[in-house]
């Protein structure tokens, strides 16, 4: 009752979001985010909802449909030659940037040879890679130095950052290098445009319809397709408290709930007017994830002690509510997937005593670890009380440091100032050993925040990609027994997300991503 009372005491908040009445005559979807925009460069921030940005306003060479096939996007075409060693990729005609200067074969080299060292995917590419060049102003060549079997693949991934082209001269600096910081002017080619005037930080983001842009002639297809936009434009109002994102559903001054809040689905059920959909047949998964580059957790021993100081129920009742919504899996790569083995974490559940002790075995001395977390986004605050409390118990000094998921995002580039984290990755990232980014232990320091690096588990990792459908399941055998030692992160569970509309709003894709094209309001 208390969380119904939140949600009807909640309603005189919306009132503030009404829309005036020439705005109104608009075609306009107004959506809640799962959390404020605040890096606009989907090459530079891990954070999903960059992503989520990145498909509005940049589009990549090749994409991925709903069921995580690649697919040509700014591509028209691909030839490769007889020994895989050779791409020719030809630009659909017609493609421009948000400034009117046309996209050309120079931008997109450009792009690829920054994702190339910026991306988990494009660092594991990188080395089979000989050159990327222009052939001409519409066709690209791509030299491999030996056959890459996950080539088409890795360039139409969509981990936490994909493959998103923009000019060239945003793309790479005035040395001549790719551009390792953030690219804020958001000019891409996609089908949005990021409206920078409209900005309001920690409040509003707008995108508007990109009047000059031309999609492909295929029906949409999760993120492949014709990419149509059927409003004019698309508002992001950011509530963070979930029972005042409800009463704004469900009294109408919102058409959508990116991710509508466990608790309070039963609500939106009921309502006649409000539609839940699961866009993705592919669970997300929560993670536990420490700081590898740091005491105490740069020790393998400590990270391994984490393994059982988890009992995954726990966290994904506090999360997800409903069991319907959530299941217990050790798989790093998504149970129910080609890749989702458990093996060699069949057996880790919550055992406190044994985590005691394997922290003691490692050396700690009881100094203080700071776990980063917000509850901004309500399910990691939830989660992360649940973790501080385990851990505790098991003889850990933590304490939770709350921020809002930007300052959070902030404060996890800096090495120095924190011990652990708790996130979600969505399927479409976690499910592939290419493409789960928690899982890269590479060792150069650029792989995803807590940095984990181990060799031995990289070339087992290299092993399992090249590996023929025979060799595959015991190369993914040894593969998952090494990562579960080397305990990059502790598996939470996975759980399903549903995206809460309007019954007026229609159109809404399946794909590992949500997508505003295709939308109707009516």
């Amino acid at each position: 009752m208390d969380v119904l009372r939140r949600a009807v005491l909640a309603g005189a908040a919306v009132l503030a979001l009404g829309a005036g009445s020439a705005e109104a005559q608009q075609r306009v979807i107004r959506t809640v985010p799962s959390a404020d925009v605040t890096v606009l460069d989907p090459m530079f921030s891990t954070a999903w909802i960059s992503l989520i940005h990145g498909v509005m306003v940049y589009e990549s060479l090749i994409t991925l449909d709903s069921q995580l096939n690649p697919k040509p996007q700014m591509a028209e075409s691909w030839t490769a030659s007889p020994d895989g060693l050779s791409w020719r990729i030809t630009l659909r005609e017609g493609q421009a940037f948000h400034d009117g200067s046309p996209v050309t074969a120079n931008d997109v080299v450009a792009s690829i040879r920054r994702w190339l060292v910026i991306d988990t995917v494009g660092r594991h590419l990188a080395p089979s890679v000989a050159s990327v060049g222009e052939v001409d102003a519409r066709t690209i060549e791509i030299k491999l130095s030996k056959p890459y079997p996950g080539f088409l693949l890795s360039m139409g991934a969509i981990p936490a950052r994909f493959q998103a082209v923009m000019r060239a001269r945003d793309a790479i600096g005035a040395d001549g290098q790719p551009v390792l910081g953030q690219v804020t002017n958001a000019i891409g080619s996609g089908p949005f445009v990021f409206n920078h005037g409209e900005r309001v930080v920690g409040h509003k983001a707008v995108y508007d319809r990109n009047a000059a842009y031309r999609p492909r002639a295929e029906a949409p297809d999760g993120l492949a397709g014709g990419r149509h936009v059927k409003v004019d434009r698309v508002e992001w109002r950011v509530i963070p408290d979930p029972a005042t994102q409800t009463a704004a559903l469900q009294a109408g001054e919102v058409d959508m709930l990116e991710r509508g809040a466990p608790d309070l689905l039963p609500l939106l059920k009921r309502h006649p007017q409000v539609r839940l959909t699961k866009i993705t047949h592919l669970s997300a998964q929560n993670m536990l994830r420490p700081n590898s580059s740091i005491p105490p957790f740069n020790r393998v021993e400590m990270r391994r002690a984490l393994n059982w100081v988890v009992n995954q129920a726990d966290y994904m009742a506090a999360a997800w509510g409903e069991p319907e919504n959530w299941r217990t899996c050790n798989a790093f790569f998504v149970c129910g997937t080609p890749f989702g083995t458990e093996a060699g974490a069949e057996d880790l559940k919550m055992d406190l005593a044994k985590a005691r002790q394997m922290f003691i075995d490692a050396g700690y001395k009881g100094e203080k670890l700071y776990f980063i977390s917000t509850k901004e986004i309500a399910t990691l605050g939830q989660m992360a009380e649940v973790a501080a409390d385990a851990m505790q118990k098991a003889g850990l000094n933590v304490e939770i440091v709350w921020n809002d998921w930007g300052t959070v995002g902030q404060r996890l580039r800096n090495k120095e100032s924190w011990h652990m984290f708790l996130t979600g990755a969505p399927g479409a990232i976690t499910f592939h050993p290419l493409t789960n980014v928690g899982t890269d232990m590479t060792c150069e320091g650029r792989n995803f925040v807590g940095w984990p690096c181990d060799p031995e588990v990289e070339k087992l990792r290299s092993a399992l990609l090249e590996a023929d459908d025979a060799s595959r399941p015991a190369a993914l055998d040894r593969y998952h027994r090494a990562l579960v030692q080397a305990a990059p992160y502790r598996v939470l569970g996975q759980y399903d997300t549903y995206v809460a509309t309007r019954a007026n709003v229609s159109g809404l894709l399946n794909s590992p991503v949500i997508v505003y094209w295709n939308l109707e309001k009516k």
